[in-house]
């Protein structure tokens, strides 16, 4: 099938230990490894509960923003098919040794057109789930803060959201679930794209603004009472919350949007409707953005459409 899913987020802080402290404790991700980059900057390993993989998050000290994504592939051969589609969408591809990565296993990389780096591989080092395969309990006893489960999507800016859409297509066989458009004419501006390879409603979005930024990454949560409970856990551990728990038009999701130290955004998202490449895309026009976002107050904050890392 190609991509199965986000492996992993590799994103840049400011101060380790505060950022420790907010992933570890607050959302209750377990560290898996510490290290040191080849550039001499700290780095912690953290994954969900749920992950099987050692690890879906990667933090680095020094800066903000996003350093890179992994992509996993069910197939060590979907490598070569990507690659040749990369090749052929115009872009230049490097292979990525394992151990480039820690844990992780060889892959190519390249840079896409909204100057993100993208690197895909097929295997990753599996130290399973906390609850086990064995006659699993459904979470375990022990969670720590939000006790969120596993990484769930990412959403990025871009000057050219279309071209975006397109590598994403062309590359990774990814289907649009949600748009918005200037009009709902073919010819139409895009303003975002809401994108996925399964079921999953989506795995990345894309809106359009200054290239190469990160607007936010997800974890997924059960349900609405699991976000509300997250945002009173927020409050407890003074975490600033940008925007408090409301519904999305776009993708139906539940949501809570929050910094981490070092001002990059994350979200707790829950619900959405199941995705199948040959439902029709819902598309939204510009001027009901502010629903299509926020569904309740249906009006965008300007801090959640200007900040970004």
């Amino acid at each position: 099938m190609g991509i199965m899913r986000m492996g992993y987020a590799h994103v840049r802080v400011t101060d380790m230990t505060e950022a420790k402290n907010h992933y570890a404790s607050t959302l209750g991700l377990y560290q898996t490894l510490e290290d040191i980059s080849p550039e001499g900057n700290k780095r912690t390993f953290y994954k969900g509960w749920d992950e099987w993989d050692h690890h879906s998050l990667v933090l680095e000290e020094g800066g903000v923003g996003v350093v890179k994504y992994g992509w996993k592939v069910q197939h060590e051969a979907d490598l070569d098919d990507i690659e040749k589609k990369a090749q052929t969408f115009g872009l230049s591809v490097e292979r990525m040794a394992a151990g480039d990565n820690p844990e992780v296993g060889d892959g190519i990389r390249f840079t896409t057109t909204s100057d993100h780096v993208f690197e895909v591989y097929h295997s990753q080092t599996a130290i399973g789930t906390e609850v086990g395969t064995h006659n699993p309990d459904p979470f375990p006893r022990h969670l720590v803060g939000i006790g969120v489960p596993a990484l769930d999507h990412s959403l990025i800016t871009c000057e050219d959201p279309k071209l975006m859409e397109r590598l994403l297509m062309d590359v990774f066989d990814f289907y649009a679930t949600e748009r918005v458009q200037t009009t709902l004419e073919d010819d139409h501006d895009l303003v975002g794209t809401w994108m996925t390879s399964n079921n999953q409603i989506h795995q990345m979005a894309v809106i359009g603004g200054p290239q190469g930024k990160l607007h936010h990454f997800a974890y997924r949560l059960d349900n609405w009472n699991e976000v509300g409970h997250a945002a009173d856990l927020m409050t407890m551990d003074d975490v600033p919350i940008d925007v408090t728990p409301t519904r999305h038009g776009i993708t139906r999701g539940q949501t809570v949007y929050f910094f981490d130290p070092s001002g990059n955004r994350n979200e707790v998202f829950a619900g959405g409707y199941l995705a199948f490449p040959d439902r029709p895309t819902n598309v939204w026009t510009v001027d009901q953005l502010g629903q299509g976002i926020f569904y309740h107050a249906r009006e965008l904050n300007e801090r959640f459409t200007t900040v970004l890392t």
